[in-house]
């Protein structure tokens, strides 16, 4: 691990200019490469106290060896240059989308003497004129047969089409007439390419003159009662509908834009984009990609325009681009966009209409597709093999935990406090033995703690307790644990013992013991529940925790965590086990919560409605000044009668005010002025 400060420039040495700059490692490889508006300042931010830095900024300025730096005269020139650098250096630091599958396009080879229709994989070519990306090659096909009755194009191979030439006979599409047969010259070069060039117009979205002509085609030929001729055109009139009927207009103003929309969590991101020609979906691709660089969503987008446009021009760039995040500065990008398209490019979020309607469908796409992701990986029996084979070695283990258990707590300000216990066996998630609790407090002391008195290290040792006295409790039942110490819970049932009911057939609740308890924070979590096993006799179940900040794994009684590597399965499938916990715990603890805010002491005034509990609340800023009100103050708030304000008093009144908090720190009272968040239904959701 390098010092920082070992490679520091000197003071005045670093230009106040836009640049960009590559950080190297001790044997000179590229390990980041970033640009910036000015380089001192940029620059300077990386060589702070570490313990300021973000982990994975701290990781990279550590591994880095030697930092150089290029000026340029604009950031757009920054922006480019990126771009080339990350491409030619592939720095392991720097986000890096990645193809979850190579996508097909509709390609039309324009380079050649005869341009062939077909589809293409891979690399771009220069000459040939994409479409797409399309989900499935068969997809193209479908379309290309449709259209080959109006457009007969070849597309033949090479080899197919010099045969062909030298035997003097078209292939079969050529007999059926969907190729021109340019290859035993039915058609010039000249017509052939003219039929290509009128595919790509129909392809990029031109349809309505080449619908308006080959209908008006058909009623000439009918009015000259030539009906061989006419029906041929309706044939292909609708031959060409039908391929338009597969891509349904989405946009009705027949917009060319690209959609971007991007979904993340701590590690990982997957960006999906929708190709919107002509006010149809044209094309979708997808990428995921590791964060190993701290990126907000709008350098997520940024990246993601680098590599969607970064070998572009021309048309292939769109009038518009939507996303969900705006770059920062954002006129830079704009201005390197306008000069890869050659014409402005409005860069913008959709705020309304279709294209904010679209851009959710194109969001849950790249939700799916994250989620996707990580069932894929998470399903590879390998892969979760040797994840826990990495967290016994890591945690030094006898064997791999084949059964996890990892506890969770929420709560909304020391409020409504929840927790939950998720279980994975043999590495998958599994959702009928989840549980989850309701936070009463310790009774010990004959002191009962709640509310803002509570912390997640006493839940956490409360909630491991109860989880494993009922373990205890069952094993007394069925007769596998007779201890001097065992837990009241009833007697040993001969018939009925055994950790599977025999009438459903089910596991009981907390029959099973996990090999591992993993406990969402630090140290002091991890303390919390290794003393509540203690205490209950238990130590043959390990015990982790994996604190969020810093993904780092906590034993008990350790003094410095265990750092699993980045790439490593085993941190991947804890993490995983603490992201179930969380959501678990969060649903549970929103549900919960709402049910409190439905019932506060106004839902209970008969005739007062959700507008005058809002008018109320807003009028007087708290649920106690409100009881604190005389009724002539009551009937001041618009909407509210003299009866009504009776009533709200009265109502008032025989609720029991809540209990004063107190801050634990000083002992004294706090004035909550903010009392009626409680009953108050603009209060926010998150925890």
């Amino acid at each position: 691990m390098a010092d920082p400060s070992s490679y520091r420039p000197k003071p005045g040495q670093i230009p106040d200019s836009p640049g960009v700059y590559k950080f190297r490692d001790e044997h000179g490889r590229v390990i980041y490469v970033g640009k910036a508006k000015s380089l001192r300042q940029r620059l300077s931010s990386y060589f702070q106290d570490l313990a300021n830095l973000h982990p994975r900024t701290r990781t990279m300025v550590t591994t880095a060896g030697s930092v150089e730096w290029t000026v340029v005269s604009t950031e757009v020139e920054a922006l480019q240059l990126e771009y080339t650098w990350i491409k030619e250096f592939d720095p392991r630091f720097n986000v890096k989308y990645r193809d979850d599958k190579s996508y097909p396009y509709l390609a039309v080879t324009l380079n050649e003497e005869f341009p062939r229709v077909q589809v293409m994989r891979g690399a771009k070519k220069k000459g040939v004129r994409y479409f797409g990306p399309y989900g499935h090659a068969w997809a193209i096909r479908e379309t290309v047969d449709l259209m080959l009755r109006v457009f007969p194009v070849r597309t033949c191979s090479a080899g197919v089409f010099k045969r062909s030439a030298q035997i003097g006979r078209p292939c079969l599409l050529g007999y059926i007439g969907k190729c021109s047969a340019p290859c035993v010259g039915r058609v010039t070069p000249e017509e052939h390419r003219e039929l290509a060039d009128d595919f790509c117009d129909f392809m990029a979205g031109r349809t309505g003159s080449h619908l308006r002509r080959l209908e008006q085609q058909m009623h000439d030929a009918a009015e000259d009662m030539e009906y061989e001729k006419a029906a041929r055109l309706r044939d292909d009139l609708g031959a060409l509908r039908r391929a338009m009927e597969k891509n349904a207009v989405v946009l009705t103003d027949a917009t060319d834009a690209d959609l971007i929309a991007v979904a993340e969590d701590e590690l990982e991101a997957a960006v999906q984009i929708f190709h919107v020609r002509g006010g149809r979906v044209r094309g979708q691709r997808g990428w995921v990609t590791d964060k190993v660089e701290a990126v907000d969503t709008a350098g997520l987008v940024e990246h993601a325009l680098q590599q969607l446009y970064g070998e572009e021009s021309g048309d292939a760039v769109p009038k518009e681009v939507l996303v969900p995040a705006l770059p920062d500065p954002v006129g830079p990008v704009a201005e390197w966009l306008a000069g890869r398209r050659g014409a402005r490019v409005d860069l913008r979020i959709p705020q309304r209409g279709d294209k904010k309607d679209l851009m959710a469908t194109v969001q849950r796409n790249a939700q799916q597709a994250l989620a996707l992701h990580k069932t894929k990986r998470a399903s590879d029996l390998t892969t979760r093999s040797r994840a826990l084979e990495e967290i016994a070695e890591a945690l030094d283990l006898d064997s791999a935990p084949l059964r996890v258990e990892c506890f969770d707590i929420s709560h909304f300000q020391g409020d409504d406090v929840v927790a939950s216990m998720v279980v994975f066996e043999d590495g998958l998630a599994r959702k009928s033995e989840y549980r989850r609790f309701q936070i009463k407090g310790r009774v010990g002391d004959a002191q009962i703690w709640h509310g803002r008195g509570q912390d997640d290290v006493r839940s956490m040792h409360e909630v491991v307790s109860r989880r494993f006295r009922r373990y205890l409790q069952e094993k007394q039942k069925t007769g596998e644990w007779d201890g001097e110490d065992a837990p009241a819970g009833g007697e040993v049932d001969a018939v009925t013992g055994g950790p599977v009911d025999p009438e459903t057939g089910r596991p009981r609740k907390f029959a099973y013991p996990p090999q591992l308890v993993v406990v969402d924070g630090g140290a002091p979590q991890v303390a919390a529940a290794r003393r509540a096993l203690d205490e209950l006799g238990i130590d043959d179940v390990a015990v982790c925790g994996l604190a969020k900040r810093l993904e780092e794994v906590w034993l008990p009684g350790e003094p410095d965590p265990v750092v699993l590597p980045r790439t490593s399965e085993g941190l991947y499938l804890l993490q995983r086990v603490r992201d179930e916990a969380h959501r678990f715990a969060i649903s549970y603890q929103r549900s919960k919560r709402s049910k409190t805010m439905k019932a506060g002491p106004l839902d209970t005034v008969p005739g007062l409605g959700e507008s005058r509990r809002q008018a109320l609340l807003k009028h007087f800023g708290s649920l106690k000044r409100l009881r604190a009100a005389t009724i002539d103050q009551i009937c001041e708030v618009p909407g509210i009668g003299r009866k009504t304000a009776e009533t709200v008093a009265a109502a008032l009144a025989q609720a029991a005010p809540p209990a004063p908090a107190v801050n634990t720190a000083t002992g004294e009272i706090i004035e909550d002025e903010a009392a009626s968040a409680a009953s108050s239904p603009t209060r926010g959701t998150g925890p």
